[in-house]
């Protein structure tokens, strides 16, 4: 087990590891511990009722965070023709055709996002399993493969983030920066677990939400009474 340093030990000191806390209780005590002395990536972990092995079970989708993630996402647009210059406009950090497929080939990864369109899947299928392991491998449900280039990247620009729930059942979202106004990473928190809430799989028996927390990214997780954020995040 690694050693924690004595700044984390201090800062874990204010979260009791015990308690189920309240929505309004969590979101007040994540800004009492920062650690770091870079700004921190607030982050939500949730744990479904759902088993991922089961196509019926598996949830995927997008959501719009409302005032973004804070982090500037280097955007790769595989497309041709007119919508090159349409993805540059809107702010696509790269976008092109035959010439970024081979160079994914040769092991350029110099982005954080691949957004295609339709056309160019046939093309981005040779690379299946060079982006799918790192998770980059453009789908309609992550809402990653468009005919809507310009909107596409604008969205993802301004705050979209595409999620999966992994083989434990599990979902992990960053929900903006520390140094964001409280209200910011409230409503962001709001918006995200309500688009969860909204994708619960009509085949997922029992409770759906499991458990809920937040943490900042050097710091202890922050678990939350899952059966009150359903109330909170419609109020």
């Amino acid at each position: 087990m690694a050693k924690r340093g004595k700044r984390y030990n201090e800062i874990s000191q204010k979260v009791d590891k015990l308690k189920i806390y309240t929505p309004e209780e969590a979101l007040e005590l994540l800004f009492e511990t920062r650690s770091a002395k870079f700004v921190e990536t607030v982050e939500l972990a949730v744990k479904l009722g759902v088993d991922p092995r089961h196509a019926d079970q598996q949830v995927r989708g997008t959501v719009v965070l409302p005032n973004g993630t804070g982090k500037k996402i280097r955007i790769l647009a595989i497309t041709q023709g007119e919508n090159i210059e349409k993805a540059l406009k809107a702010g696509a950090t790269y976008a092109g055709d035959d010439e970024y497929v081979a160079k994914i080939q040769q092991g350029w990864f110099d982005f954080d996002l691949v957004i295609a369109t339709p056309d160019m899947m046939p093309k981005l299928g040779r690379l299946g399993k060079i982006l799918g392991t790192k998770g980059l491998m453009p789908n309609p449900k992550s809402g990653t493969v468009t005919t809507d280039i310009s909107k596409t990247v604008e969205e993802f620009m301004k705050g979209k983030v595409a999620f999966k729930v992994d083989k434990l059942g599990s979902i992990h979202l960053p929900l903006g920066k520390v140094d964001f106004e409280k209200e910011k990473v409230i409503e962001n928190f709001k918006v995200a677990l309500g688009q969860i809430i909204k994708l619960k799989p009509a085949t997922s028996k029992g409770q759906y939400l499991r458990t809920v927390a937040i943490s900042l990214t050097m710091g202890p997780g922050i678990k939350i009474d899952p059966l009150l954020v359903v109330n909170y995040v419609t109020k």
